[in-house]
């Protein structure tokens, strides 16, 4: 018997676009529930269903252990497709045994931890309930249209540590075993038990303003409670405005010049003999940065790489080295550092990076200016 988690997650989303793979607190969103359940060690098999090359190639950009991408067909992955229908679709696909446990996780519940899924699966095996979901329990009182109260006496108002509340379905995850599945065509069945998670993963991202709620929520409840970074494998940095100050400078031959910091170069040195890799990543394409990366003893030169060209090469060099972009440190300051700097495990910019890099969740902002030795500042900080 299997367990198996179970992502349904669509390329089509209208009110967010490609929400699943929106940068959530600096990681793409699916892949928290995907990082909470490779910690799980009751689960077995993590399938990613989706009908999106983007989504496809962002979840196996983070090499994970577990977790596997099945393309749900256009018919189940329209607007009106429901979930029971997806879900379906893939048990009767790959033959899944009656027996085997099968959890629906939504992507839309970022703040679900290994811990959940481990407490809940825990009491399902049990064997006391033949399906459960998650709730959180709600103090707000209700009223019926015709102007009666539904949950409290309002005669007799109930303060609120003597008023139990009522418990309230949070849509985090839902488990129950193929047979019933097949059996009653959703993903409750039988005599229903019920997981209550904290009351701060009440909500779902389905609009603009719930992402900014959980953003805050997340930093709060769950980020807070990490104590510890990645462990960092590979270092990665910008070159214009970031190991330089980004200025052009040219010789009376017209020869083009850049301004580096020596203190950067021992910062590389430092982690080469701590172990970590490095490397260039840069939109240019000049003799003058290769020259300065051979004189660093750089592992890695990418250069010309403009309009998202970074992260496909960050992962290329994550595909060589056997590692995940969790485990990559990048420094870089403008725009076309953005979509790296937001799924990398630690990011950071320079003191004069833009506006928009600063805004990054979970950025490091350094004290110096690109060029002024921001490079060196950020592994001395938080890397060695």
């Amino acid at each position: 018997m299997k367990t198996i988690a179970f992502i349904p997650v669509r390329g089509g989303s209208k009110s967010i676009p490609l929400k699943n793979i929106k940068p959530f607190c600096g990681k793409p969103l699916v892949c928290w529930n995907i990082e909470a359940l490779e910690g799980c060690d009751l689960i077995d098999e993590i399938i990613v269903a989706t009908d999106s090359d983007k989504i496809e190639e962002t979840v196996l950009a983070q090499s994970h252990k577990k977790t596997k991408i099945y393309r749900r067909s256009a018919e189940n992955a329209c607007d009106t497709a429901s979930t029971e229908s997806v879900m379906l679709e893939y048990i009767n696909y790959a033959h899944l045994p009656q027996e085997d446990i099968f959890m629906l996780v939504q992507a839309t519940s970022p703040l679900t931890e290994t811990q959940h899924f481990t407490e809940a699966l825990g009491i399902y095996q049990k064997g006391i309930y033949d399906s459960m979901l998650t709730c959180v329990r709600n103090y707000r009182f209700f009223w019926n249209e015709d102007g009666t109260s539904k949950n409290y006496d309002y005669m007799n108002r109930p303060r609120r540590q003597n008023f139990k509340g009522e418990l309230m379905e949070n849509g985090a995850f839902y488990i129950n075993t193929v047979s019933n599945i097949l059996k009653s065509g959703n993903r409750l069945s039988g005599k229903i038990g019920i997981y209550e998670m904290p009351e701060y993963t009440a909500t779902e991202i389905d609009e603009p303003d719930d992402w900014i709620i959980l953003e805050n929520l997340m930093r709060k409840h769950v980020l807070s409670k990490r104590t510890s970074q990645p462990q960092i494998k590979l270092f990665l940095s910008d070159v214009d405005g970031t190991l330089t100050d980004g200025g052009m400078y040219y010789s009376e031959k017209g020869d083009e010049l850049k301004k580096f910091n020596t203190r950067d170069g021992m910062g590389f040195q430092l982690l080469r003999e701590a172990g970590i890799k490095t490397g260039i990543i840069t939109s240019e394409n000049t003799d003058i940065v290769a020259n300065r990366a051979k004189k660093l003893k750089i592992d890695f030169l990418v250069q010309g790489k403009r309009d998202g060209g970074k992260l496909a090469a960050a992962q290329e060099i994550c595909s060589q080295l056997g590692i995940t972009l969790n485990e990559v440190a990048y420094i870089g300051d403008d725009i076309n550092c953005r979509e790296l700097l937001e799924v990398v495990g630690v990011a950071a910019c320079p003191a004069d990076a833009n506006a928009i890099i600063k805004n990054i969740a979970s950025i490091k902002i350094m004290s110096r200016n690109g060029g002024e030795g921001c490079v060196r500042e950020f592994i001395d900080k938080y890397l060695n």
